[in-house]
């Protein structure tokens, strides 16, 4: 599938067939964790594929009950594939400790911005990209109470020092799966206001 048309395929769903994922267009998709960024190679990603159905609704029963009680269909429960996002932030502690990543000082960078969750979030990207690429719809969830993102990473049998960033869910998609361009482009910002041009002056 050529970018562009992979890229348009990235969206959100939450209806999906009960079709089950192949295993291997499963580990295709996973893969890209060895592509993210990581700074400094830290590597403190951590994914959970949960297929099995009992895992599956445990993981549905934390996060699903708000949509419910909001109006929503179910589609956390529906979803074939669950993808747990993990972050281990000591490990890019323990990188950025080793000699060649010391300040000057000898002391730790200061971490103005936490790459372990910025980290997480491109990889959730290439996670959506690679399986649009393969035909599927994902979605994705995080709750906000703490105490829903402990018992996701319990329900996923995460260790104490991984964190949960959020749960993709991966899928074919029931019904129509064409993008709601139309739908879309009327909440869109117009370019000039999401970037700014500081251009080289003329020669």
């Amino acid at each position: 599938m050529e970018f562009r048309e992979a890229l348009r395929g990235r969206r959100i769903v939450r209806n999906y067939r009960p079709d089950p994922v192949p295993d291997e267009v499963v580990e295709r998709i996973v893969k890209v964790v060895h592509r993210a960024p990581s700074a400094g190679f830290s590597q403190g990603h951590r994914l959970v594929v949960v297929t099995d159905p009992a895992v599956r609704a445990a993981l549905a029963a934390v996060a699903e009950p708000w949509y419910l009680e909001n109006g929503f269909e179910p589609w956390i429960s529906l979803a074939p594939v669950q993808i747990v996002l993990g972050i281990r932030e000591q490990s890019y502690h323990e990188r950025y400790t080793e000699a060649d990543k010391l300040e000057e000082d000898g002391e730790e960078i200061p971490w103005p911005v936490p790459f372990w969750w910025f980290d997480s979030g491109a990889l959730f990207t290439l996670l959506q990209l690679a399986a649009a690429d393969e035909g599927l719809a994902s979605g994705f969830y995080s709750p906000a109470p703490p105490e829903e993102l402990a018992a996701l990473a319990a329900a996923a049998g995460l260790p104490d020092d991984v964190a949960v960033a959020g749960v993709l869910t991966l899928g074919y998609p029931a019904g129509d799966g064409a993008v709601p361009s139309a739908k879309l482009a009327k909440h869109r910002k117009p370019l000039n206001e999401l970037v700014t041009w500081r251009r080289a002056a003329a020669s």
